[in-house]
């Protein structure tokens, strides 16, 4: 065992036994590169990854390949989602080189930490154009020794390089944003879409990219743009009844290798999950539909099942690989159906899943897809899908790990708690309630800072932007759906604490990282959205809800100045900033609210509806007046609380006469969102 024995990252542990003399990220490794004037081999990854399985096995699991790295260089591994600052800034460097980034990546650093030589996988031979690991280590050891003096140029010029690329974005002036913004973004978006099978782009890999999705529907919602909807929509479709969709046990893997969504990168990872759940309940609001309710409840549940702590808590990932065999878990082959079920029954499901004597995937196995929807044998078939599931619980499960992220939390939050509005499900609502519970209880220190990672009893390291971020449009998503105070409290001093951690008021923009983290090169900015939202995209979202929820304008301030300081880069780059866009089309409406005020089940009476009603910028209070106005809520409730049940609609703070009857409630909500 090495070092990593004594880390609870599930992928720092997966390296444990390497005959490598691995270091996790720390000043004992630094500390000791700069003694010894030795390299730094930085190997980034996370447990879920195949790609690092498969560099693990044949080169950090290998003797010959282990003494050259420990004799030439002090080897650093790090998990990508303990420190994803560390991640962001030295993917750069591959960029930089004109590759693509991922994982498991692979920087050479200096021991002041600036990089001189970058990639990702490297195989144990030369091939694909790639050269052999080993001799890549000679090769660069060598220079080190013989050529410092070139290696400290290119380091000197990656360090210039990363300080341009960490705040690339933040060179254009702010432009006020402007209503057509979000409808132009949307269009934009609409052109890359798939016609045939949904998704962006006609050829693999797809990602579900659901922020960009919801943008979609935005920009339906405010043009009436048949062609956005419709796009939106199909690829829901695609993906709810596609191989990327875990037919059996519910929950999306991260990706599909194909343009049609049947072959799946077999990861299954929460913040998917998390963003999925909130996707498929929008669009039960603009478009009920059977298998919108089913693949909500379907996710949520495999999220209960095998995500949920037993704490309240979620969990990060599930691997791809079980027995060193990528997808091995899910996929199936007739000879397996026929041996699970009756001949009727497995007739049935090889018709509806199209399973044939080939395949669809490697050794004649077939990962499920739905070929044939067969409505009208559902009972039979959901019979035969828990008998699968059962038979399949019996095989060799991939790894999970059960690292609880705050920030990841946060969106699951926000996910369970839209969720259980939309589909009426008080135990969804109790799921985000118990790790909101949780998370704010024993990943928050005693000055209101977040930790990042809770694992085996024990939060640690200091919390990211995302953290704060995510974890706050999460509690003002969860306090909308329970109206329990506590929740929007809480959101509020995380918006602030965050503002005073990460914004650089020089910049107009936010630091990844708080501001006195001091291991980094150069500093980084959260500004790009990828598989989930960066840190400022969901701090800003949380922001204008928090606007609108607490009729306090300093939150609506202070996420103008952020999406209006990004508006150039917004326009050039909707594909990148999904989630803000998201944020700014509720900034652009001006922080809209409806206030509830009321006896419980009066109340209820109008929440319904609302709920029912795709609105996606609308935030909702509700006060019972025989309650004391909270702290949180005084402004909002100034001269609003009324014996009588009455709802008052509002917007950039303004508020119309109030309402008592929902068909008058929704008259005023058309007037108000159109």
């Amino acid at each position: 065992m090495n070092r990593l024995a004594h880390e609870p990252s599930p992928y720092l542990k997966q390296h444990q036994s390497n005959p490598v003399d691995w270091y996790p990220w720390g000043p004992e490794a630094l500390a000791r590169s700069r003694a010894e004037d030795k390299p730094i081999l930085l190997s980034v990854g996370y447990s879920a990854c195949h790609w690092c399985h498969v560099m693990a096995h044949e080169s950090f699991e290998n003797p010959a390949t282990a003494e050259l790295m420990n004799r030439l260089y002090v080897n650093v591994k790090l998990d990508r989602e303990e420190r994803p600052d560390l991640d962001q800034l030295y993917q750069g460097v591959v960029q930089l080189m004109g590759r693509g980034g991922g994982w498991p990546l692979t920087v050479f650093l200096t021991p002041d930490l600036r990089p001189f030589f970058a990639g990702t996988y490297f195989p144990p031979v030369e091939k694909h154009g790639l050269p052999a690991f080993p001799h890549l280590l000679s090769t660069l050891a060598e220079a080190w020794q013989k050529q410092r003096a070139e290696i400290d140029e290119q380091a000197e010029h990656f360090k210039q390089g990363l300080t341009h690329y960490a705040s690339y974005g933040l060179d254009a002036a702010s432009q006020a944003l402007q209503p057509g913004d979000i409808a132009a973004c949307a269009t934009r978006l609409e052109q890359r879409v798939d016609r045939r099978h949904g998704g962006f782009g006609s050829s693999g890999p797809k990602f579900p990219n659901p922020m960009n999705v919801a943008l979609l529907l935005r920009g339906f919602r405010r043009t009436r743009a048949p062609e956005l909807k419709s796009a939106a929509l199909l690829t829901l479709e695609k993906m709810a009844l596609g191989g990327v969709y875990d037919q059996l046990g519910g929950g999306f893997h991260r990706y599909s290798v194909d343009e049609r969504w049947l072959v799946p990168h077999f990861e299954k990872m929460l913040y998917d999950n998390a963003q999925l759940i909130h996707l498929y309940s929008e669009a039960q609001q603009l478009e009920p539909k059977a298998l919108w309710g089913k693949t909500v409840a379907e996710t949520v549940e495999y999220v209960r099942r095998e995500m949920t702590a037993p704490q309240g808590g979620f969990y990060a990932a599930q691997d791809a690989d079980s027995e060193g065999e990528e997808g091995k878990f899910f996929v199936w082959t007739a000879a397996e159906l026929a041996a699970a079920l009756n001949a009727d029954d497995a007739r049935l499901v090889t018709e509806h899943f199209g399973v044939t004597p080939g395949g669809n995937f490697e050794h004649g196995q077939t990962v499920l897809e739905v070929v044939e929807p067969m409505a009208e044998q559902r009972a039979r078939l959901d019979a035969a899908r828990a008998t699968l599931l059962r038979v399949r619980s019996g095989r060799v499960a991939p790894g999970r790990d059960d690292k609880v992220l705050a920030g990841w939390n946060g969106l699951m939050i926000r996910g369970l708690a839209f969720a259980s509005r939309v589909f009426a499900r008080p135990d969804w609502l109790e799921l985000a309630r118990r790790s909101a519970d949780f998370v704010l209880t024993e990943m928050r220190r005693d000055d209101g800072r977040l930790y990042r990672s809770w694992q085996d009893g024990q939060a640690r390291l200091e919390g990211m932007l995302e953290d704060y971020g995510d974890l706050a449009a999460g509690l003002c998503a969860l306090y909308q759906a329970c109206f329990e105070p506590k929740y929007l409290q809480a959101a509020e001093a995380l918006v602030d604490l965050a503002v005073e951690l990460f914004w650089n008021p020089e910049r107009s923009a936010y630091l990844a990282a708080p501001r006195d983290t001091a291991d980094l090169l150069v500093p980084t900015y959260a500004l790009h959205d990828n598989a989930f939202p960066s840190g400022a995209s969901s701090l800003t979202e949380a922001q204008v809800a928090l606007a609108a929820l607490t009729g306090r304008a300093r939150h609506l301030e202070q996420a103008g100045r952020y999406l209006q300081r990004l508006r150039p880069e917004l326009l050039d780059n909707p594909f990148g900033f999904g989630h803000l866009l998201l944020a700014a089309d509720a900034w652009l409406d001006g922080a809209p609210d409806v206030v509830l005020v009321g006896p419980p089940v009066g109340a209820a009476a109008l929440l319904a509806p609302l709920n029912a009603r795709y609105a996606p910028t609308l935030a909702v209070v509700k006060h019972d007046p025989g309650e004391p106005v909270p702290s949180v809520l005084a402004d909002q409730l100034a001269g609003k609380v009324r014996p009588a049940l009455a709802a008052y609609v509002c917007r950039h703070f303004t508020c119309g006469a109030p309402v008592t009857d929902s068909a008058a409630l929704q008259s005023a909500l058309g007037e108000l969102l159109g």
